[in-house]
């Protein structure tokens, strides 16, 4: 039997907007800024299928494999069919489920702080938490290198904005000093990624923490690449040894933990401002059960086995080792995040093109991700992987780097 489809139509818009778009849009894809999305035929595992082709994926945070772990999803499909598919409001009216508390008790024990309040996202959390305390009346130092969704947080607080230069710790200390002597904020805080996100360098916690205490600073740690991965899995400020140093501590459900969803981890006064005047929190529905239930399950992994951290550090110094012996510029990576640094736009999209044409998932980073002239190709290894996969990898981009004249 026949079924009509849907094919779309000829919808009428503004001519200011349709000049605006086509415009724009055709002037990201000649400077190699357009970014093709792709689609998954399957799950999202190290080999991957697009258009009915198989590849060895690069381009995930799915750090440890968790994501199609058998462990989470018994644990997401027995809660579903126990609380069902959503939790049918916002967490203040009658959307709170013991499975939230009980994950949020779990997360405050794997960070070691007091309490936990989770999200929707880790944007979210950072859209939340910032906007929560800080106002008008504040100044917020952040390095020049968060991450977009800490900018958008700062940006909602209306709190002045003072950049240090990335890492920069005399640069932090003379902006920290400035701004407490000038005596024009109630309060001030200092924010940084853990791990930066697109370099793969790790914060200077220790120094940070110094200066903050100097200058009476409120803390604030984005610890989304550094949850699962550092710290023996609890990050950046367990790294440091820091649980007790750090006012906030932000983190991830969908990286390494291999679900969705965000949190802040800080002191039982800190969490309760939050749930009573962080908007996401306040004004949008909780995540589904099926989802807590399943980063509940991969908590409990990481509290519990460290093969998978083992795992994903081997096969990440082994494949950085490899590229660099290779002549690929590789930055500052201190973690498993792998940067290919080529720099022009254009050539970057096409070095990753020449990468899927050879059995090999990378995407493309550039503008406004990145600095422009700072394109790169940003490796993601993880747990899953196998020597033989990154073995292949590094084959493929000797010769695609070697036919491109880039090594």
């Amino acid at each position: 039997m026949r079924t009509n489809v849907y094919r779309g139509g000829n919808q009428v818009s503004s001519q200011v907007l349709n000049q605006f778009l086509s415009s724009n849009i055709e002037d990201l894809k000649n400077k190699g800024l357009y970014n093709f999305i792709d689609t998954l035929q399957g799950a999202n595992g190290p080999v991957i299928r697009m258009d009915g082709k198989s590849l060895i994926n690069l381009s995930s945070n799915n750090y440890l494999g968790l994501a199609t772990d058998y462990r989470l999803i018994d644990a997401s499909v027995k809660a579903a069919q126990i609380y069902g598919a959503g939790a049918g409001a916002v967490r203040t009216i009658n959307g709170t489920m013991e499975l939230h508390i009980e994950l949020e008790e779990k997360l405050a024990r794997f960070k070691k702080t007091e309490a936990v309040i989770v999200y929707q996202s880790g944007f979210n959390c950072n859209m939340a938490a910032i906007s929560a305390v800080m106002d008008q009346h504040d100044a917020i130092l952040s390095d020049e290198l968060n991450h977009a969704s800490i900018i958008d947080g700062c940006r909602l607080s209306r709190a002045k904005v003072i950049r240090f230069k990335h890492s920069d710790m005399n640069d932090l200390r003379q902006q920290a000093k400035k701004a407490k002597e000038s005596g024009q904020y109630h309060k001030i805080m200092v924010i940084t990624d853990g791990v930066f996100s697109m370099d793969g360098d790790i914060a200077k916690l220790p120094e940070i923490v110094k200066v903050a205490e100097e200058f009476d600073l409120i803390t604030y740690v984005d610890d989304a690449h550094g949850s699962g991965v550092l710290g023996a899995g609890a990050g950046t400020v367990k790294h440091f040894e820091l649980s007790d140093r750090i006012d906030f501590q932000i983190g991830t459900l969908s990286k390494a933990i291999g679900v969705v969803g965000g949190y802040v981890a800080g002191k039982k006064q800190l969490i309760e401002w939050l749930k009573l005047r962080s908007r996401p929190f306040l004004f949008s529905t909780s995540l589904p059960p099926a989802a807590i239930a399943s980063c509940s399950a991969s908590i409990d992994i990481l509290m519990n086995d460290k093969e998978l951290i083992d795992k994903l550090w081997e096969n990440s110094n082994h494949l950085k080792d490899h590229l660099s012996r290779l002549g690929y510029d590789v930055g500052q990576s201190e973690t498993p995040i792998t940067p290919c640094i080529i720099g022009d736009e254009v050539t970057t999209q096409q070095f990753s093109k020449r990468l899927y044409e050879e059995g090999v998932y990378a995407k493309a980073i550039v503008f406004p991700t990145v600095p422009k002239g700072t394109g790169r190709i940003r490796n993601m290894p993880t747990a899953a992987h196998t020597k033989e996969m990154l073995d292949q990898v590094i084959s493929v981009y000797e010769k695609v780097g070697k036919e491109m004249k880039l090594i």
